[in-house]
């Protein structure tokens, strides 16, 4: 089965040289998506629970651009800047996913595209 690279107006654009997501083999793969607002390309301003909703909001449009909701989410991927955050993005996190969280791994990274605080990524199974 061919690979089919996902675009949506729903999130930011790439800002190099992937796509927003890649369906292949019966999951989607999706980007990380860091805190810009897809309607104006720009940073979102705020705290890291403003940073993590705007992030989450992103990777919600990709899925939807897909066909998916967050439901279809089987594992994330989450870099922050500093582990210090850890919690507040963990309760921002804990409304997005509801009572059925996917697997998770949580990652302190030395820098982050645009200096933001937080990105996440994620992988969905499409539906059989």
């Amino acid at each position: 089965m061919p690979k089919k690279a996902i675009a949506t107006p729903d999130a930011p654009p790439p800002i190099g040289p992937y796509s927003q997501a890649v369906v292949a083999r019966g999951f989607l793969f999706a980007s990380g998506q860091i805190p810009l607002d897809p309607l104006t390309g720009e940073l979102v301003q705020g705290d890291i629970e403003a940073q993590t909703d705007r992030a989450l909001q992103n990777l919600l449009g990709v899925l939807r651009g897909a066909g998916l909701g967050p439901e279809s989410v089987v594992k994330t991927t989450i870099f922050l800047r500093d582990m210090a955050d850890f919690p507040r993005v963990n309760a921002v996190y804990a409304g997005f996913f509801g009572d059925q969280p996917p697997a998770r791994s949580t990652i302190q990274a030395a820098g982050l595209p645009k200096g933001v605080g937080v990105e996440i990524d994620l992988i969905a199974a499409m539906p059989e």
